[in-house]
């Protein structure tokens, strides 16, 4: 699933060549002819001369996803994400989903991440739940680092995978963020 997302992310954003998508979802000629098979046949993308784009039918699917996680971004080296890499999905208003969190940390690291952490939006605060206190007085740097990237509202949940490259990390946080949202 994750490559069908983050096909459609790139794609989104300007066409792009079979080749350049495979290298960008880091797999080979075989796998990305099966995916833009899947995407050609679900009627989402068309190709052309410029490369494949989306169709109005595309479009709508991305913007589902959009609603979903409406932000991702790349953080930065902290306390809390010391990965190499280090990739956030928002979830919105998914706070009451989350039980310890551990459910969305196999899912990262199934989906190749090293390690996640799920944080939820309490009272105007990030906790991690049933395990920790407010995020900002244990790890002020963290906090900040991650709230200068997102802007996250009450109820809401950051998910964010570590992982060797930026690729797995991103996987791992989508795979996350997937579980949460019931897949």
């Amino acid at each position: 699933m994750f490559h069908i997302f983050y096909a459609l992310e790139l794609m989104a954003q300007k066409p792009i060549g079979r080749n350049k998508l495979a290298e960008q979802l880091g797999v080979g000629d075989g796998a990305i002819r099966t995916i833009v098979h899947h995407l050609k046949d679900a009627g989402v993308v068309v190709t052309a001369k410029a490369g494949m784009s989306l169709t109005e039918k595309g479009e709508k699917t991305w913007q589902k996803f959009e609603e979903l996680f409406p932000q991702r971004a790349e953080i930065e080296r902290t306390e809390l994400t010391n990965s190499p890499f280090s990739y956030a999905f928002l979830v919105k208003n998914s706070g009451d989903k989350i039980g310890t969190g551990m459910e969305q940390r196999d899912a990262a690291i199934m989906g190749g991440a090293s390690r996640a952490i799920a944080l939820i939006c309490r009272d105007g605060h990030l906790i991690i739940n049933s395990v920790s206190g407010i995020i900002e007085k244990a790890f002020p740097d963290a906090a900040r680092k991650i709230q200068r990237n997102l802007k996250i509202d009450e109820n809401d949940v950051v998910i964010i995978a570590g992982a060797e490259t930026l690729l797995k990390a991103k996987r791992g946080a989508f795979a996350a963020a997937w579980v949460l949202v019931g897949n």
